[in-house]
């Protein structure tokens, strides 16, 4: 197939209207009753992975702690049946969510955006097309949707939280874009970004920054601070792991599964797996993207069988390295 460019640099392109200021993103910090926040990135239209997630919170509530789930973006992606996309938006929303790119370009097509990835030049152009092709499957469901794409509309871009005297601050990309890849596994390894980091750090005023966008988990840790990106809630983020991952920062807690962990001054930050059922997502991914389809092409081989990352090298503790 002959790649067309025009289209792949439209998978590649930020617009302005994707871009803020740091400051904006804690401008206006909201006081958190929870004792656990529940960061869940990419769900990528997986309700197995929900209803995994919704029970998961509910064992800790039953343990005495206060949960509070925050859909940090991209919740819809795979999900073209017109039925689950209603359902997923539905609950979602019971909950506190924020965009992604995805919701982003289903309220309004932005020019020159296509997918809203915003994709770095590593990213092969086939996966660039194919996303923007998924996009514009996604976009012809939710305009039969007007409801959803109204709430949808609603949603803020980022939200700060104070917890435990201490500033989170939730985002979809980074810090300066809906759909920046700052936060990104490669950008954190990187000692010439350093300094963007601790520039974020200070402007924001926060001890966390919680983000996801980049498909692949990370565990940053300097000090008091920590960045957190979950990577993908609905599909598998670690080799031959078929789990998706969230961001769990909490007080006075730690969970025993969670794969690996930080503190962050009195809060505990960890990737905590999401053990659904590979099984019935498999089988619902299948019906709506069959072999050969765009998505199953993407990320077909990385539902069933996860990624080559392993979570010691997802794992940035500044702290220890040195």
């Amino acid at each position: 197939m002959t790649l067309d460019h025009s289209v792949v640099a439209r998978g590649r392109h930020c617009p302005l209207a994707y871009r803020y200021d740091p400051t904006d993103v804690s401008a206006a910090p909201e006081s958190s009753v929870a004792d656990v926040l529940y960061v869940i990135g990419g769900l990528y239209g997986n309700p197995v992975a929900l209803e995994t997630i919704e029970a998961m919170a509910e064992v800790e509530r039953s343990e005495g702690r206060r949960v509070e789930l925050i859909f940090n973006g991209d919740f819809h992606w795979f999900d073209t049946d017109p039925a689950i996309f209603w359902a997923l938006n539905d609950r979602v929303m019971r909950h506190t969510a924020l965009l992604g790119n995805v919701e982003f370009e289903l309220v309004d097509t932005h020019p020159g955006a296509g997918c809203g990835c915003v994709y770095p030049d590593h990213v092969d152009d086939g996966v660039v097309e194919r996303s923007n092709r998924i996009m514009a499957r996604l976009q012809g469901v939710a305009a039969e949707c007007h409801e959803q794409v109204a709430e949808l509309r609603k949603l803020p871009r980022y939200r700060c939280l104070e917890l435990a005297g201490q500033r989170v601050a939730i985002v979809h990309g980074d810090p300066e874009s809906l759909a920046g890849w700052g936060l990104a596994l490669e950008a954190l390894r990187d000692h010439a970004h350093h300094a963007t980091l601790q520039h974020w750090f200070e402007r924001m005023g926060v001890s966390v920054i919680a983000g996801t966008h980049t498909c692949l988990p990370t565990l940053w840790h300097e000090g008091e601070r920590a960045i957190i990106n979950n990577g993908s809630a609905g599909m598998g983020n670690l080799r031959d792991d078929s789990r998706g991952l969230i961001s769990r920062i909490a007080v006075d807690s730690s969970h025993p599964d969670a794969l690996v962990r930080s503190r962050a001054g009195a809060l505990t930050v960890e990737l905590l797996p999401v053990a659904f059922d590979i099984e019935a997502w498999q089988a619902l991914f299948s019906r709506w993207w069959p072999d050969g389809s765009d998505a199953a092409l993407s990320y077909g081989k990385r539902i069933r069988g996860g990624t080559r990352l392993d979570i010691e090298q997802a794992h940035l503790d500044l702290d220890t390295s040195r």
